[in-house]
């Protein structure tokens, strides 16, 4: 449990250390890392670091979304063969992480629209404005995704040594 609380504060230090870059961070990397390692137990440190951050931030509206966004990212890790080579790995992690960062404000909006009160066309209205921004999320979730295979590597070398 130590070691989940501690990829948990990893995940929202790094949220924090690059928060200086709208919309780039380390977040769908370590989810998807975190899945690849420990599977089904990869929830507790992804639901550390939502606590962690509505702590911190404020269990407020803004909020909501993040009790179920990651799990998105989780649960399509989860479909992904476990046995997958290589260089098709190399590609598809990498993928998979940029189609969340482009999906983040489309997976974002019912909940918006939910809570505010918005009609369907007010939703697609909030999804297309915020279309730049997921482009940008996209581009760093792309490059984020770049290090989810080394990374599995690691935390699954360390994971073996310590039991």
């Amino acid at each position: 449990m130590v070691i989940f609380a501690m990829l948990g504060t990893v995940m929202y230090c790094s949220k924090i250390l690059m928060e200086v870059l709208p919309n780039i961070h380390l977040l769908g990397m370590f989810t998807m890392v975190y899945t690849l390692v420990y599977r089904k137990k990869a929830l507790y440190p992804i639901y550390i670091y939502v606590f962690i951050n509505g702590l911190f931030a404020g269990f407020a509206t803004w909020w909501i979304p993040y009790l179920y966004l990651w799990t998105v990212l989780w649960g399509v890790t989860m479909l992904l063969p476990r046995n997958m080579p290589t260089k098709v790995a190399c590609i598809v992690y990498p993928a998979v992480c940029c189609l969340h960062g482009c999906l983040f404000g489309t997976l974002y909006a019912p909940a918006q629209a939910l809570l505010f009160g918005m009609s369907f066309d007010g939703m697609i209205a909030w999804i297309v404005a915020g279309l730049p921004w997921d482009f940008i999320h996209g581009v760093g979730n792309l490059f984020a995704g770049m290090l989810v295979l080394p990374l599995t590597n690691v935390l699954k070398r360390l994971s073996v040594r310590m039991g």
